[in-house]
């Protein structure tokens, strides 16, 4: 499927999050699930699928996987046994590009975010494995010039905005007085950016998406470069 074929998101998907939100129960979600599957599920897939092509052209190790389990898009059904929280489902529409050699959502990765109120793309790693961090913090120090250049990209920098938890003290066996110590303190590397609702309409969205994903590549190509993966 190409970019062409998908025209934009229509503003009942974010209609029935709203009304999911509202009722959080899986009696009115299975009186209404064929309205999820074709206003929620469809369009993400098909989003999905229309990606493909683009991060073959500028990140070919990040796939895009049009899968209803499995692949990109995240379940609707929430994970409850840990949480106080009961309610059965999300109310967001969740979609990773992870790295082919990912296997969960804590690797290198492409992210965007729909709920009924915020938008959001995001990009890098969250929450990565200790090994994954340590190995990012290492590259850090090692090559500061090269961290600062990935982060302060012009085109990266005017799109994205660092995010995510941070220590409150320098990491263990670094250098409080290191240059980059605010860096070094992250526990997630990631940066997002918002959109808003007449963005993910637009017919041009997946092309528009795909750009501002691609500027952030010396960014995602540092972290890919620091855990010995290919961008």
């Amino acid at each position: 499927m190409s970019a062409s074929t998908f025209s934009g998101f229509s503003p009942s998907l974010v209609k029935f999050l709203t009304q999911l939100r509202r009722n959080n129960n899986r009696e009115w979600f299975q009186e209404n699930k064929h309205r999820y599957e074709s206003v929620v599920l469809e369009p993400a897939l098909q989003f999905i699928s229309a990606m493909d092509e683009h991060l073959a052209r500028f990140a070919p190790h990040f796939v895009a996987i049009p899968k209803r389990m499995g692949g990109s898009l995240m379940r609707v059904y929430r994970d409850t046994r840990f949480s106080k929280d009961k309610t059965p489902y999300k109310t967001n529409v969740g979609i990773q590009f992870r790295h082919e050699l990912g296997r969960d959502v804590h690797a290198p990765g492409y992210y965007f975010h729909i709920d009924p109120d915020q938008i959001f793309l995001g990009v890098g790693m969250w929450h990565p494995a200790s090994d994954a961090l340590a190995r990012i913090r290492d590259a850090i120090v090692d090559n500061p010039g090269a961290w600062k250049r990935a982060r302060g990209h012009k085109a990266f920098r005017a799109r994205f905005e660092l995010s995510g938890e941070s220590l409150a003290r320098p990491p263990r066996g670094y250098d409080k007085d290191h240059p980059c110590i605010e860096d070094l303190k992250r526990k997630d590397f990631i940066a997002v950016m918002t959109l808003t609702h007449a963005q993910i309409r637009d017919r041009s969205v997946v092309r528009n998406v795909a750009g501002l994903y691609k500027s952030a590549t010396p960014f995602m190509r540092f972290l890919c470069k620091a855990n010995d993966v290919q961008f």
